[in-house]
């Protein structure tokens, strides 16, 4: 397989067609953001149509040359309340920043979740440097780039994708068993990723993942499996696969070590949620009763002073939530 079969093998799902919503969000966002906005990325279960509810909100990564003109610009042209000098400075702390934009002109309002990138941390993001899993774990999957400011912008961004959508055999070949498939590696990443985050639901969301992803995952990682197997990574037989040089302990200790460091990183982020996010607690209880079948109500005390009267029952949660009784 040649390099430009391998490009367009994981660029699979890249240019799909999008929603009227999602269309609508991306142009509402680009004209939010401003000029600074390089290019929008639209990811998660509205993307790739597991289950997503018309109410919930869409999840986009919106990648900006300037992180202070980008939020000057929202704070000017939408409205935000925090002050935009904030949010730069927490948004290169542990980027990206994750913050809820509402166009209230539809009927019913349609919400996006934002994840927010300058183009140099968008690549980092996506590169064997990253400092965590949080972008490599959302665009190995199906994504849409919805919008992009110009050729050179898309390029970029393009470039950054198909970049992370090929390190997935770098974090991932610890996982693999010794004979796999493209079916069994699409599952490992998602297993894999999955582990990497404090999440509400139960690993029946990877089935469902799975189900509503396979034509585009399929696509992209037979292409990538097939690219390794010419250049002697892998070994072939059939549809079938091997890794001839397992990974030592070295590795699997960077690897783990890698996963340990995100999943920290990705519950410290919290913090930042509380801080920029608004209606935040709203946002997750709604998230864990619709992905994790648990219904929590808050009292005033802790809607009003979280970081000292949330933790009881934040803890309980934890000990007690899906993703950790599958793994006992």
């Amino acid at each position: 397989m040649d390099e430009s079969e391998l490009r367009n093998a994981l660029a699979t799902g890249l240019d799909s067609p999008a929603s009227s919503d999602t269309q609508r969000l991306a142009h509402f966002l680009a004209s939010g953001f401003g000029p600074a906005t390089a290019a929008i990325i639209h990811y998660g279960s509205h993307a790739h149509r597991s289950e997503a509810r018309p109410e919930s909100a869409h999840d986009f990564f919106v990648v900006v040359d300037d992180y202070r003109k980008a939020y000057c610009s929202l704070s000017e042209r939408v409205g935000t309340s925090y002050p935009p000098a904030k949010a730069a400075r927490l948004n290169r702390v542990l980027p990206p920043n994750v913050v809820a934009i509402v166009d209230s002109d539809t009927t019913p309002p349609l919400e996006a979740k934002c994840a927010i990138l300058t183009v140099r941390d968008f690549q980092r993001a996506c590169s064997p440097r990253a400092r965590d899993h949080f972008t490599h774990g959302r665009l190995f999957q199906h994504v849409q780039l919805v919008w992009t400011r110009d050729n050179r912008s898309r390029d970029i961004v393009v470039d950054s994708l198909l970049a992370a959508r090929a390190h997935t055999f770098r974090w991932g070949r610890v996982h693999l068993p010794t004979r796999f498939d493209v079916a069994c590696y699409c599952r490992v990443l998602l297993q894999t990723s999955f582990e990497a985050e404090v999440r509400p639901e139960g690993r029946e969301r990877i089935g469902t993942l799975l189900a509503a992803q396979r034509e585009t995952m399929d696509r992209m990682y037979a292409g990538l499996l097939r690219s390794l197997a010419d250049d002697g990574v892998l070994s072939r037989d059939g549809e079938d696969y091997s890794d001839p040089v397992r990974p030592g302990p070295l590795e699997q200790l960077r690897i783990a070590m890698y996963f340990r460091r995100s999943k920290l990183r990705a519950t410290l982020r919290w913090l930042k949620y509380m801080a920029l996010y608004d209606n935040w607690q709203d946002y997750l209880l709604r998230k864990l009763e619709r992905r994790g079948g648990v219904r929590m109500q808050l009292t005033e005390r802790e809607r009003r002073w979280p970081l000292i009267f949330l933790w009881p029952k934040a803890l309980r949660y934890l000990r007690s939530r899906p993703q950790r009784r599958d793994s006992l």
